[in-house]
């Protein structure tokens, strides 16, 4: 099969697209025939050596967790799934497993490659309704679960003031729609050029972060502030300033992590929480599969690439302001 692959630690600009041996499935384990996999940090992150004090890597390695494909081999013992199944969902390389669900983690070969081996038994795998298309799973694998979590945690109630925090990235634009969905006036950080998608998505309002200061504006408009902060940025020193927008009681979610407690924040009277729900308590893939299909959770994509153009994604994610996700198409 046709795969990314890293031989050693260098940039993703280095990696090569090459023939590897197909993955084959042990017990309770899926052989996917890949049809589309979409970016994300973690794909440009590890092979790049930055998290070698945490984890490392076996080479060759190949990146992709996020996927979308056809079943075309079930391993022994295996439950509720067969060949010909379409599913999609997320699976971390083997090697991030202290991250994984302690107790159905979803763990897998890598994606960015024609076939992949995943654990059935997670709550990060389902299947693909057929209302929903294989490049738009894999946009909404990471992004669609990490925006239900957030959506759960937050439980606004109707009129409330939520800020999206880098609202025109890949969990952003998933994150803008089911909070606007739940009846939130949601503010979105974004650019210019960005302004009229996030509208759309449901955003009330949004904030150029390139022209004006975020928190200043924000509290312009908004001097009681803001019931909710969603911090996509990984950048733990906007925070004390995001949390400065927030009334008092009010809840900062971060998806970069860790947050800091709130009383190094400067605001003790606030509520700080960091969502990453690989147990999937609030519904996993399955979920997302629910609200793609009734047309509740759409899939922002600003741009495809076919595999032999896959080392090209990975620089593009590295280097470039991105709208959405960056994806994959195998077929």
């Amino acid at each position: 099969m046709k795969a990314v692959v890293a031989t050693a630690y260098r940039p993703v600009d280095q990696l090569t697209v090459r023939e590897m041996p197909i993955p084959r499935p042990g017990p309770g384990q899926l052989q996917v025939r890949v049809k589309a996999a979409s970016i994300n940090p973690a794909d440009v992150l590890l092979p790049r050596g930055d998290f070698r004090a945490m984890v490392e890597l076996d080479f060759p390695h190949i990146p992709g967790n996020d996927f979308a494909g056809q079943i075309t081999e079930v391993g022994l013992g295996t439950n509720g799934y067969a060949v010909g199944d379409e599913v999609f969902g997320v699976a971390l390389p083997r090697v991030m497993r202290s991250m994984a669900s302690p107790t159905r983690p979803s763990l897998g070969t890598g994606s960015l490659a024609e076939y992949v081996v995943v654990e059935a038994d997670t709550p990060l795998v389902a299947h693909r309704p057929a209302g929903l298309t294989a490049v738009d799973a894999a946009a909404l694998a990471t992004t669609g679960f990490t925006a239900v979590a957030v959506a759960a945690v937050a439980d606004l109630r109707p009129g409330q003031t939520a800020l999206v925090v880098g609202a025109s990235g890949g969990a952003g634009t998933a994150v803008v729609p089911l909070l606007a969905a739940a009846g939130a006036h949601v503010v979105a950080t974004t650019t210019s050029a960005e302004a009229e998608l996030l509208l759309k998505l449901g955003a009330a309002e949004t904030v150029d972060y390139r022209a004006v200061d975020t928190v200043e504006e924000v509290l312009r408009r908004h001097p009681a502030g803001v019931d909710l902060v969603v911090n996509a940025v990984p950048s733990l020193e906007s925070l004390a300033g995001l949390a400065s927008t927030l009334i008092p009681g009010g809840l900062l979610i971060s998806i970069t992590g860790p947050v800091p407690d709130p009383a190094a924040l400067g605001r003790a009277d606030v509520r700080t929480r960091f969502v990453l729900d690989m147990e999937g308590v609030h519904g996993g893939m399955a979920k997302v599969a629910e609200l793609a299909a009734a047309g509740r959770l759409p899939a922002t994509i600003s741009r495809r690439y076919p595999l032999d153009q896959a080392v090209q994604a990975l620089a593009d994610f590295a280097g470039t302001h991105k709208t959405g996700k960056l994806v994959v198409v195998m077929d």
